[in-house]
């Protein structure tokens, strides 16, 4: 299954800089972001639901090379795969559910977006 996310999610280092103001913007920074991966999924995943565990493939297409690598991806990843599960279409987000995952990263200027392939994995 394919999932396409439109536009940016906040990075790791927006996250830290939110909770430092104040506890309830960063939780509902990720609030908000989690509402925007889980209206991409029903777009794009319409209905399926993992039976087994998920190995995901990341392509994280940015704006620009402003921020680093591990800013986008390691926050971004945890609001994806707890959306997901949040929304239902992943058991879980532990050992058990996700057996890996791998990045790669581009630059469009025009088409900021991140690309989320998900196999499932039986056993």
């Amino acid at each position: 299954m394919k999932l396409i996310i439109p536009g940016r999610l906040p990075g790791l280092n927006d996250y830290i800089a939110a909770e430092r103001t104040n506890r309830y913007k960063a939780a509902a920074m990720k609030k908000e972001a989690e509402g925007l991966v889980i209206a991409a999924a029903r777009k794009s995943l319409r209905g399926w639901r993992a039976r087994y565990p998920v190995m995901m493939y990341y392509l994280w297409v940015e704006k620009d090379r402003r921020r680093d690598k591990d800013n986008v991806s390691g926050y971004g990843r945890k609001i994806i795969q707890d959306a997901l599960v949040k929304a239902g279409y992943l058991r879980n987000d532990g050992w058990a559910d996700i057996v890996g995952f791998a990045d790669d990263f581009s630059v469009n200027k025009g088409n900021p977006h991140i690309e989320v392939v998900i196999e499932e994995v039986q056993p």
